[in-house]
């Protein structure tokens, strides 16, 4: 069943990757050939239920909440960045910190999220739940919000002049049991971010994905400690499969944003069902009634006519 739902998709996602042109010159990425005996099986529907990063593995993590419930997990309805962390320079801080301060006044910052917009690395991996999907040339990524997805091509580098686009240029090769997708190139939007509390970033953001199965006892535990700092909210987990789960640890560099590199992770258990879309709908007339957003001029993408 799994492998026909796979199918169905790959004949849907038909649009071809965005045009390479212009731009940025990155340094080459080494990508080693992989014989199809090595390749691990990442494939499936996997989820996760909370809105923000996991704990990273070592060394410095990402932008945590300030604002905090009674349980000690951070508050998802009040996202107040901690512009202390030492991850940040000064000019990133001052932007957390007026985000913050929208937050507590009962407002919102336009986000990628609430404008309906494609979704930039790493604030993507916000997704409550991940389709993979590995063929011998590429893996397909595909988020349940909109049915946003990437193709990331294996075992070559990326081109010597990029034409930035919101999801980059990534480019992908195995590495023993684990998945490695590198990408630069990602386009500056109108409400950029990388994460929930509004952490801008610039041209030179350099994200590194891997992706690698971890076990049953490993998955409840990195499930276990992302829900200590995010509260379950999104996509349902099978507690009744007690196979491996998946871990994407990812590593962020920035150096007009960060002045050091920085990573967090993402545990992922088997989803519950096979697939739930989620759409971004435009009924929300009350929103810009209501003031809510602390840009007034903030408009979600609205077709000229109906598509049918």
């Amino acid at each position: 069943m799994k492998a026909h739902s796979d199918l169905i998709w790959l004949a849907i996602l038909t649009a071809a990757a965005p045009a390479l042109g212009q731009a940025l010159s990155p340094a080459a990425v080494s990508a080693a050939p992989a014989g199809a005996a090595s390749i691990p099986d990442l494939s499936g529907v996997w989820a996760h239920p909370g809105v923000g990063f996991g704990p990273q593995l070592s060394g410095p993590g990402p932008v945590r909440n300030k604002s905090r419930l009674p349980s000690g997990q951070s508050n998802s309805d009040e996202l107040v960045g901690d512009y202390s962390n030492p991850i940040l320079k000064p000019a990133a801080a001052e932007v957390i910190k007026r985000n913050g301060e929208i937050q507590l006044s009962g407002h919102a910052f336009p986000d990628p999220d609430n404008q309906c917009l494609q979704n930039p690395l790493p604030y993507i991996f916000w997704n409550f739940t991940l389709r993979l999907m590995q063929l011998p040339d590429k893996v397909v990524l595909v988020y349940d919000h909109d049915d946003d997805y990437r193709e990331v091509p294996l075992d070559r580098p990326h081109p010597a002049t990029i034409t930035p686009s919101v999801h980059g240029d990534s480019v992908g090769h195995y590495d023993g049991d684990t998945l490695l997708l590198d990408t630069v190139g990602i386009k500056l939007g109108p409400y950029r971010t990388i994460d929930r509390f509004g952490t801008p970033y610039t041209q030179a953001l350099h994200v590194v994905e891997r992706y690698r199965r971890i076990g049953y006892e490993a998955t409840k535990e990195g499930l276990a400690q992302a829900a200590k700092e995010w509260r379950p909210v999104g996509a349902t987990v099978d507690r009744n499969y007690r196979g491996k789960g998946l871990q994407l640890e990812f590593t962020v560099e920035d150096a007009g944003v960060f002045t050091m590199p920085w990573s967090a992770t993402i545990t992922y258990g088997r989803s519950a069902i096979d697939w739930e879309e989620r759409v971004c709908a435009e009924n929300i007339r009350h929103e810009y009634d209501g003031h809510f957003f602390s840009d007034q001029d903030a408009r979600i993408p609205t077709a000229d006519k109906p598509d049918f």
